[in-house]
């Protein structure tokens, strides 16, 4: 009798632990199918400055689509919408079609957006490259960038490296290894941009020197492809961009001049010289913030995506890049997410002949854009820091670059 109801217990038991299991794998099944049901009921509005034609907004136009399609969400696009009314107009227009996020993606969209933020408070409005999020003060509006500065750190090492080759090969000599960039303007994003190259360059071919010239627009093929040419008149043996369009990938191309592109890879129209291209992913980004809103979660102020949220990425190396250029670049990588290498680690640059100890930067936007906020920290200038803001603000003009014009 004891045997037996020892055996009526055993059982018993393991009917009750299959219940329960069953109950926690139905629990667990519910939860996975309301958290997609949630992210589905999630709209999303894209503006874009320009369209597919654009590398820049070509990258977030891959990174919306990729980033929705992946979440399942319903999603719209507009096109080829200029810095002014019209992107308050196109903001509105999304939220009115029952967008629960807007995102824009250029500088000059901001303060249409904060506009549209204030008129809809129930929308959350995201927006790349702006500056204002954290004075605003808006609990709608947030904006975003990444550390894209370690990325063309990485692109100025292959640049180096490159430059290292052609010394070596005999094809220029020491002080002829002079880098050429083209610039859409003077502003911070831009230096920073060119200046983290340079840096990268420099850290493995010290005697590169840099010219800068600006073309005064985002995308302007003419004046891109017009700008490296006077680049490449004026000396520079490779060249690199923070512009928009495929001008200068194809002028260094004619040339027979090194590349290194920007937003992605070039090498398909410029296989002779394309060395690699850095640029931001911003499919993590959308990913985030569609979680937040399904799932009610708070946005960021000022979102910085990095190395390790796979934000910051590099294309795979074209034809063009010197040997050993990929090892270069790991050691290089590995340094920076141990902590032990900082771009603008400010032993590594001058400014007028002096290393910096202190400086004031430009974090809170002003229209006399007043230096507010100390930024050398513990012997680096922490560049887009989630403390400070997202978008760049360095500003600098270190010994090694020229520039031989503006464009405000």
């Amino acid at each position: 009798m004891k045997k037996l109801k020892k055996v009526l217990l055993v059982f018993l038991a393991a009917t009750m632990v299959m219940a329960l299991s069953a109950c926690s794998g139905s629990s667990e099944a519910e939860s996975a199918k309301s958290s997609q049901t949630a992210s589905s009921n999630v709209k999303v509005g894209f503006i874009f400055l320009h369209d597919e034609n654009s590398t820049y907004d070509l990258n977030f136009i891959n990174g919306a689509t990729q980033a929705c399609e992946a979440a399942g969400v319903e999603y719209m696009l507009k096109t080829n919408i200029p810095e002014g009314q019209e992107c308050y107009e196109a903001a509105c227009e999304l939220a009115d079609a029952g967008c629960d996020i807007v995102f824009a993606d250029s500088f000059g969209h901001e303060d249409y957006m904060i506009e549209a933020a204030k008129e809809y408070p129930n929308v959350q409005f995201c927006h790349a490259t702006g500056t204002k999020a954290h004075t605003e003060g808006l609990s709608n509006y947030h904006n975003a960038f990444a550390t894209i500065y370690e990325g063309r750190y990485l692109a100025g090492i292959t640049a180096g490296m490159k430059l290292n080759e052609m010394i070596k090969s005999g094809k220029i000599t020491e002080d002829q290894a002079k880098i050429g960039y083209v610039g859409a303007y003077t502003y911070a994003e831009v230096i920073s941009g060119y200046t983290s190259f340079f840096l990268g360059a420099r850290s493995v071919c010290p005697s590169a020197t840099m010219e800068v010239t600006f073309t005064g627009s985002w995308y302007d093929e003419t004046a891109e492809k017009e700008g490296a040419n006077k680049l490449i008149e004026d000396g520079c043996v490779l060249l690199s961009q923070h512009a928009d369009s495929m001008g200068a990938p194809t002028a260094c191309e004619k040339a027979g001049v090194p590349d290194v592109s920007y937003n992605g890879s070039t090498a398909s129209a410029c296989p002779n010289t394309f060395i690699v291209s850095s640029r931001i992913d911003w499919a993590p980004y959308f990913a985030y913030i569609i979680d937040a809103v399904a799932n009610g979660k708070e946005i960021s102020t000022d979102w910085v995506g990095t190395l390790e949220t796979g934000s910051v990425v590099l294309t795979d190396l074209g034809g063009a890049a010197a040997e050993g250029t990929a090892e270069a670049i790991a050691e290089a990588e590995a340094a920076m997410k141990a902590g032990k290498l900082h771009v603008f680690d400010t032993t590594t640059f001058t400014v007028n002949g002096e290393t910096l100890t202190s400086y004031m930067a430009d974090v809170d936007t002003d229209a006399d854009y007043t230096a507010d906020t100390e930024v050398i920290t513990d012997g680096y200038f922490a560049e887009s820091s989630p403390e400070f803001r997202s978008a760049p603000y360095f500003d600098l003009q270190i010994d090694g670059i020229s520039l031989l014009d503006t464009a405000y």
